[in-house]
């Protein structure tokens, strides 16, 4: 798979501010859950390869049961080592993650996407894993575009955090059935995909076009729809300084996908987050749903493979498709394991190709081992294999985020997803939500450039 990434290069390290917040509840409730013990040393020990390992995962409930499955693996291959695995929601999982670093309570490994990396970098929680890798049998097994993400939303040190596993490509689903009774044409570009939401919205009947995300997660779905439709394919001006989020077309393209709430979606969109968008369009007559691949089995059990379809984001009146980035999936190691010998095997057995390919065919994602991306299954599994013929095919380019910001997440969600919400009420325009949002990035790329040096 080859991703055509545009944007800011991520230069050299910063080691700036994080959002950590200390609960000292949170941190005493989890510590019954850090680090595995071999009784072979302290924190940062090697360990003798044998013991109790302890396993956070970033997304637990919805990937709990493959993981249970994977971990069952390990430990019938590897008789001398106990995993104790710990799910936590994807909503709370970098919080838990920064009260655990402060708190000296944690786990041996855990998952670490691209869009978290940066902060955990920061605190100097994680182990660097190029040496393992370079002497791993997964050496030259691995997406070089994923290693390469990952790499930069490391936090500038060209250094490797987080051992990839998968790409969660975005894909826009839509209701087959209700298009075809419609009489209307598949979605493939931003025009077809507004005409659709309206005319496939009747409010007397409960039936709407489109689910928006107006909870957590919003940003990145905004900022999908307004790049795709303006075409912009970087997420930095020219000077390498300036944010694009606030360009005029960037500003009238989400005028018009805001434009969309309640006048062809449902009026609980506006707090939903991604577990409840999803639930609605499955339990509901919505005509499209913008998600992601790891949806995909959420609606293959829901409605059946006859009566939706997942293709990729809409291409832009200039025919060519532009996506924000959606972050890497992958495994860390946290320098504080008292055993890292252990932890490491278990990172190398849970990336191999064999388990690599289970977990993604459960979660519907791209596979991060060259060997599980030939699989048969990603045949069968039409968005996955569509996400991944638009990344290698050159028809799409990526946005990419600016995730080796340690102040990105905390911009993007906490400090904008209430001002996105206004948006959608009609309480704040899309200029002056851009604007806000510009002058965040702006002055945290600034930060990052005068701590380059």
């Amino acid at each position: 798979m080859k991703i055509s990434i545009l944007g800011r290069s991520t230069g050299r390290g910063r080691r700036g501010r994080t959002s950590a917040a200390v609960a000292l509840g949170a941190v005493l409730a989890l510590t019954a859950t850090a680090c595995g013990d071999d009784g072979s040393g302290g924190a940062g020990a090697e360990g003798d390869g044998k013991g109790e390992i302890v396993f956070w995962d970033n997304n637990g409930g919805v990937r709990t049961d493959i993981w249970k499955e994977i971990i069952a693996d390990f430990e019938k291959a590897n008789p001398d080592i106990d995993v104790q695995y710990v799910g936590i929601a994807s909503t709370e999982y970098q919080s838990k993650v920064d009260t655990a670093i402060q708190g000296g309570s944690m786990p041996d490994v855990g998952g670490i996407s691209a869009s978290m990396l940066a902060g955990f970098a920061a605190q100097g929680a994680l182990e660097p894993l190029d040496e393992r890798l370079e002497g791993s049998s997964l050496n030259g097994k691995l997406n070089k575009d994923m290693i390469e993400s990952l790499r930069a939303a490391g936090g500038g040190d060209e250094r490797l955090y987080s051992v990839p596993t998968s790409a969660n490509n975005g894909v826009l689903y839509y209701r087959t059935d209700m298009f075809e009774k419609a009489g209307l044409e598949e979605p493939t570009t931003w025009d077809r995909f507004f005409e659709a939401a309206e005319k496939l919205t009747d409010k007397g009947s409960n039936r709407f076009g489109y689910t928006i995300r107006g909870g957590a997660g919003s940003i990145a779905q905004a900022l999908d729809a307004m790049y795709g439709q303006s075409g912009i394919t970087s997420f930095w001006d020219s000077t390498g300084r300036k944010t694009t989020v606030n360009d005029p077309k960037n500003v009238k393209a989400l005028e018009k996908y805001a434009a969309l709430f309640k006048k062809v979606t449902p009026a609980a969109d506006l707090n939903n987050d991604f577990t409840k968008m999803v639930a609605q369009w499955d339990s509901g007559e919505i005509g499209m749903l913008n998600h992601n691949l790891g949806s995909y089995q959420d609606h293959v059990k829901a409605l059946g493979v006859g009566k939706f379809r997942g293709i990729p984001q809409p291409i832009g009146p200039d025919g060519k498709r532009v996506q924000v980035s959606n972050p890497v999936d992958g495994i860390g190691l946290f320098k504080s394991s008292k055993n890292k010998d252990a932890a490491w095997k278990f990172i190398e057995f849970a990336v191999s190709a064999q388990s690599n390919s289970k977990f993604n065919e459960s979660a519907g994602q791209v596979p991060a081992h060259a060997d599980a991306a030939k699989d048969a299954w990603i045949a069968k599994a039409e968005p996955t294999k569509l996400a991944a013929d638009a990344l290698s095919d050159g028809s799409t380019t990526i946005v990419q985020l600016p995730y080796y910001l340690p102040d990105w997440n905390t911009i993007s969600k906490a400090d904008n997803e209430p001002n996105f919400q206004k948006v959608l009420l009609g309480d704040m325009t899309a200029k002056a939500f851009l604007d806000g949002l510009a002058e965040q990035l702006n002055e945290a790329q600034a930060e990052w450039d005068e701590q380059m040096g």
